[in-house]
């Protein structure tokens, strides 16, 4: 089953520039919405393995968006591509659990790296939790 990327950007032609790069590029199924409050329900309804916003969008800006899927979604990783990038935009997403930032205009190699990038850890923590789980109790010391 192919993973899912959902994509949210208040701008219609950056949703379907990301769209057309990474279903040409990539064996990724895209969502998208221009609509932050639309994205938080679509992860409420569907898995998605990655998330993609914009950083500064009416209704709920790209910060608040992850603060709220870092309390509901901990292990989605998010893409966070600004065209108003600064170093304390930069560390205030990746304090607010972003997985990587990213400046528009930006090269479609980088945002590629970064989505398998953003892929590859997910699977890893999914298979570390899931070895995790399969572990045995440590012995108690008497």
């Amino acid at each position: 089953m192919a993973e899912n990327i959902l994509i949210v950007d208040d701008e219609l032609d950056m949703l379907e520039l990301l769209e057309l790069i990474i279903l040409d590029k990539t064996p990724y199924q895209v969502a998208t919405t221009n609509n932050p409050l639309e994205a938080l329900q679509m992860l409420a309804e569907k898995p998605f393995d990655l998330l993609i916003t914009d950083l500064r969008m009416p209704a709920l800006s790209g910060l608040e968006v992850i603060r709220e899927v870092r309390g509901q979604y901990p292990d989605l990783p998010v893409i966070v591509i600004t065209a108003y990038g600064s170093s304390e935009s930069a560390e205030e997403a990746v304090r607010a659990g972003a997985y990587d930032y990213i400046t528009k205009p930006f090269r479609k190699e980088h945002i590629l790296i970064s989505i398998d990038r953003a892929m590859e850890w997910r699977k890893m923590k999914t298979e570390l939790a899931a070895l995790r789980s399969q572990r045995p109790p440590a012995p108690s010391g008497n």
